[in-house]
Formats: structure tokens, C-alpha cells, sequence
């Protein structure tokens, strides 16, 4: 167990009934944490040439960009349609009650580029599997992804495709 661990405060009804919302607002907020889970984070991608860090909206942007740092590449965000100016490149997917889409700049990263998936939360998969495809289909060279958290129960791992790994700091 890492020592910041303990500042990911669960919040049990949040969102909804029946729902532990796992809010890391109090390790945002401890600087020397904060900055210990980074290198956590950005440990298993030293040495791998990453080139950019793509971070998902919103929370994403927040460990993402923080890794960018660390691992001396650039940050990508992976936005929310509308968001960012044209030209853009994007997929639609799927969601438990409905449908979004993810969306980067047309020219943010480059065929062949090693780049880094990062997002706070693993839950269900489907964003994660979402940005994996888009990367993809941009013919970058996907090195793994990082998240910060991921929930066991809700299965998201099972979307993830391919040999790249998909590294979690915590499991709960």
C-alpha cells in the first residue's frame, strides 16, 4: 500500500444509492502525496519512450498532465465533443444509459508516436476502451495506460484489448 492511499476518501450514495464514489480530491490537495502517487504512476513508463501523455476528460487532464512532466512528453487531451476547435478526430461509444464521444486535435499526436493512456478512474471500461480505439485508429504506437483507480467489481479491465498493459495503482 502506498501512504497516500488513505487520502481517496470513499463516499458511500454518491452519485447514487448503492454507489462508493472513490473521490481523490484529498490526495489532489496533499502536495507531497499528490506528487508521490505521480511517480507511482509514472514509475512503470520510465525508460519506455513515451512521447505524449493522452489524459481523459476531466480528471485525467489532472494525472495526465502531471505524467507528461515526469516522463519528459508531451500531454494530449482527450476531450468532450465540442470542446476543442476543428480540426478534430473522434469516436462515439457507448455508455451504460446513453452515448458520448471522445475527441483529440487532428494533428496532437502522429502515426507511429509512442503515447500513454491516463485516466483517474477504471470502472465499466467503455471510456478507456473508447480512447484505446481512437489512438488506434490513429495508428499510434500505444504503450499501455495508468489509471489511478480501477474498480474490480464493475469489470472494465475485460474491455481493455490487446497485449499493451493496463496498469492500476489501487483496486478496490
Amino acid at each position: 500500500m502506498h501512504d497516500f492511499e488513505t487520502l481517496i476518501r470513499a463516499v458511500p450514495g454518491f452519485p447514487q444509492p448503492g454507489v462508493v464514489f472513490r473521490d481523490v480530491t484529498p490526495l489532489l490537495a496533499d502536495a507531497g502525496a499528490f506528487a508521490r502517487c505521480i511517480d507511482a504512476l509514472a514509475e512503470p513508463w520510465l525508460g519506455e519512450g513515451v512521447r505524449a501523455v493522452c489524459g481523459i476528460e476531466s480528471r485525467g487532464f489532472i494525472f495526465g498532465a502531471a505524467m507528461a512532466q515526469k516522463l519528459n512528453a508531451g500531454f494530449v487531451p482527450l476531450r468532450k465533443p465540442g470542446k476543442l476547435p476543428p480540426p478534430v478526430v473522434g469516436v462515439d461509444y457507448a455508455l451504460e444509459y446513453g452515448h458520448d464521444r471522445l475527441e483529440l486535435g487532428a494533428d496532437a499526436v502522429q502515426p507511429g508516436e509512442r503515447v500513454l493512456l491516463v485516466d483517474d478512474v477504471l470502472a465499466t471500461g467503455g471510456t478507456l476502451a473508447a480512447a484505446q480505439a481512437l489512438l488506434e485508429r490513429l495508428d499510434v504506437e500505444l504503450v499501455g495506460a495508468a489509471v489511478v483507480i480501477e474498480l474490480e467489481a464493475l469489470g472494465g479491465r475485460a474491455r481493455w484489448q490487446g497485449q499493451t498493459p493496463l496498469r492500476a495503482l489501487f483496486r478496490y
